[in-house]
C-alpha cells in the first residue's frame, strides 16, 4: 500500500488586481509581516477615487461577478499590467504611469459599464511599500487553502468545487479535511518560512461565482452552514521569518 503524500505546497497563486483571477507561481519570496510580494496591489473601486470622504467602494465578484473572466498578469519591473480574457489578452497598460492606468480604466468601462455605482477604476494600495495591499484582513496576511477540506466539501455539494473559489495563495496537498480549522495562533512552516495561524477564513457569496465562466451557481456560505455548522474554509496566516517558498516544499503543521 503506498503511504500517504505529506503535507506540501501544490500551488502558489498570487492575485495583482483584487477580484480579478490569479498568477500561478512557481516559488515566491515571503518577508515578515507582509502579503506575497504585488498580491492585491491593485483594486477596482467605483467612481472617482480621488473623491474626499468615506471608505472606498471596492468592485468584487459579489457585484460584478464578470469579473471571474478576467486574468490579470503583473510585471513589475516594468509596470506593465495585462488583462486577458480566455487566455486572450484584451487590455494592457503600464500602470504605474497616468496614461497606462487610463488604457485599463478604459478597458474595464467597456467591459462592465458605470450602471448606478459609477466606472470601476484601478487604483494602487497606499502601504504596498510595506508589504500590505488590498487584503481582506487589512494587514500583511497570506492565505492558506486545505484542499482536503474542498474535496470534503464536494462530498455534500455532489458536485465539483474548484479550489479557485476560495482565492487562496498556498493550496496544501496531504492533510485531513478541516485540521486547518484548529491552527489559530499556532505556529506552523512552508519549507524553511515559519507561520503563525492568526484567523480561520470566513466565506461569503464571492465563492458562489463560477471562476470560468463568471457564473454564481452555488451557495457555499450556506452549504457550509447547514453541513458543518460553520462558515470557514482556509486560514490567514502571519509571516514569522523571511524565506522563499516553492511548489512541493512540506508543510510543517502546528506539534
Amino acid at each position: 500500500m503506498t503511504a500517504p503524500a505529506a503535507p506540501h505546497v501544490i500551488a502558489i497563486q498570487r492575485f495583482p488586481v483584487k477580484a480579478l483571477s490569479a498568477e500561478s507561481l512557481e516559488r515566491v519570496d515571503l518577508a515578515t509581516d507582509a502579503m506575497l510580494p504585488d498580491d492585491r496591489r491593485f483594486a477596482l473601486v467605483y467612481g472617482d477615487p480621488g473623491t474626499p470622504g468615506g471608505a472606498p467602494r471596492f468592485a468584487t465578484l459579489r457585484e460584478e461577478p464578470r469579473l471571474a473572466e478576467l486574468a490579470a498578469l503583473f510585471e513589475a519591473d516594468s509596470g506593465e499590467l495585462v488583462l486577458s480574457r480566455r487566455s486572450r489578452p484584451v487590455a494592457r497598460g503600464i500602470v504605474t504611469e497616468p496614461i497606462g492606468k487610463t488604457l485599463i480604466d478604459q478597458f474595464l468601462l467597456s467591459f462592465l459599464g458605470s450602471a448606478g455605482r459609477g466606472a470601476a477604476r484601478l487604483v494602487e494600495a497606499k502601504d504596498r511599500g510595506h508589504g500590505i495591499g488590498y487584503g481582506d484582513t487589512g494587514g500583511g496576511h497570506v492565505s492558506l487553502l486545505n484542499l482536503a477540506s474542498v474535496r470534503d466539501l464536494e462530498r455534500v455539494t455532489r458536485a465539483p468545487v474548484d479550489p479557485r473559489r476560495f482565492r487562496a495563495n498556498f493550496w496544501i496537498e496531504g492533510l485531513p479535511p478541516w485540521v486547518e480549522r484548529g491552527w489559530v495562533d499556532r505556529e506552523l512552516a512552508l519549507g524553511p518560512v515559519r507561520l503563525r495561524g492568526v484567523e480561520a477564513i470566513e466565506r461569503c457569496s464571492v465563492t458562489n461565482v463560477e471562476p470560468e465562466t463568471g457564473r454564481v451557481d452555488m451557495n457555499l456560505p450556506l452549504t457550509l452552514r447547514r453541513a458543518f455548522g460553520h462558515l470557514v474554509c482556509g486560514l490567514y496566516c502571519r509571516v514569522l521569518t523571511n524565506g522563499q517558498v516553492a511548489v512541493g516544499d512540506a508543510l510543517q503543521a502546528p506539534a
